[in-house]
């Protein structure tokens, strides 16, 4: 009897000492935890990480400029390096150089260094996603919350008008907008606000119908009853209490989308109605494919754009999945 006891004794000391080396984490280093648990969530960090240093840094340290241009006297064999616009009619020069010591991916069709303007496009095409994602994450959140919050007629209104969205064709839209800035001889570097502020003006109802749905079923939880008992503003109850608990999904959705909007970017721009000569992005760059002579003799050119298209995209998907997996309690990774 006194065995038991003490061995009773033993097992509850041993619990004690147990519990106390436990570590408490609160939800966010919980979430962080089966986040960064997920190998492919890694990766797609790592890579986001590699492409921001490449397409912010790079730029800063690349012994060539965005805009100059390289070309070889076919008759003294000897490289020039220019500033202005070449004349693409004078006879006996080469624009189009190969991979080489000066210029790791050679030079595209019209002289200037692969390299170095997938530094520069890059940055185009990153900040195209994240502005993109941010003007649509306003939007669909305000709208959202609000058909959620007062539902009836402002959440009819509020949903047909997504629905209109919804059916708005992307494509054709753009298509349009381009012959409007052409018409209108609208800058190219003006033209890449207005594609950013008309893509993320487009792409905001399934935001707004994800942050609703949300909101139609925290409204009824219990806190926020308590919340309504102490008479805060209506605005304060929508953005103190209601969307914050709507950020892990919010969080999944934009790094979802982010990757989807670079891609978009991309097949405008490989349409020609997207980011404008001579500014660079991923997508134009990528547009020389088009050419079937470029195509065949030249992988050079269009293959390194195509490649870091693939990759980034591919990255945001993977700390998509990553999120969405560490948001999830029922996940015990």
């Amino acid at each position: 009897m006194e065995d038991n006891k003490e061995l009773l004794k033993k097992n509850l000391q041993e619990q004690d000492e147990f519990e106390k080396n436990q570590v408490i984490m609160t939800p966010g280093q919980l979430v962080a935890k089966r986040f960064f648990r997920n190998k492919l969530a890694c990766v797609g960090v790592a890579i986001i990480i590699v492409m921001s240093l490449f397409c912010i840094i790079g730029p800063f340290i690349s012994p060539y400029g965005e805009y100059e241009i390289f070309y070889k006297d076919m008759n003294t064999g000897v490289e020039h390096r220019m500033q202005e616009e070449l004349d693409m009619s004078q006879m006996g020069i080469n624009v189009k150089a190969p991979i080489s010591e000066a210029h790791w991916l050679g030079t595209d069709t019209d002289g200037r260094d692969v390299f170095t303007r997938l530094m520069y496009g890059g940055r185009i095409s990153l900040t195209v996603g994240f502005v993109v994602v941010i003007i649509e994450l306003i939007i669909g959140i305000f709208l959202g919350g609000l058909a959620g919050y007062y539902g009836g007629a402002v959440d009819m209104v509020i949903m047909r008008l997504v629905e209109v969205f919804y059916s708005l064709p992307f494509i054709p839209i753009m298509l349009i907008l381009s012959s409007l800035f052409v018409g209108y001889n609208i800058s190219p570097q003006y033209k890449i606000y207005f594609i950013m502020i008309v893509m993320g003006i487009l792409d905001w109802a399934g935001v707004a119908r994800t942050v609703r749905g949300q909101i139609l079923s925290l409204r009824e939880m219990e806190y926020m009853q308590a919340a309504e008992s102490t008479g805060i503003k209506t605005s304060r109850k929508i953005f103190k209490h209601l969307v914050p608990n709507t950020m892990p999904i919010i969080i999944l959705i934009a790094t979802m989308d982010i990757g989807s909007v670079i891609l978009y970017e991309s097949v405008l721009s490989y349409l020609g109605v997207g980011i404008a000569w001579p500014y660079a992005s991923w997508g134009n760059m990528a547009n020389t494919v088009t050419d079937s002579i470029i195509l065949k003799n030249y992988p050079n050119i269009w293959a390194p754009p195509g490649l870091l298209i693939l990759l980034t995209v591919l990255a945001f998907n993977f700390i998509g999945d990553g999120m969405r997996d560490a948001f999830d309690p029922r996940m015990k990774r």
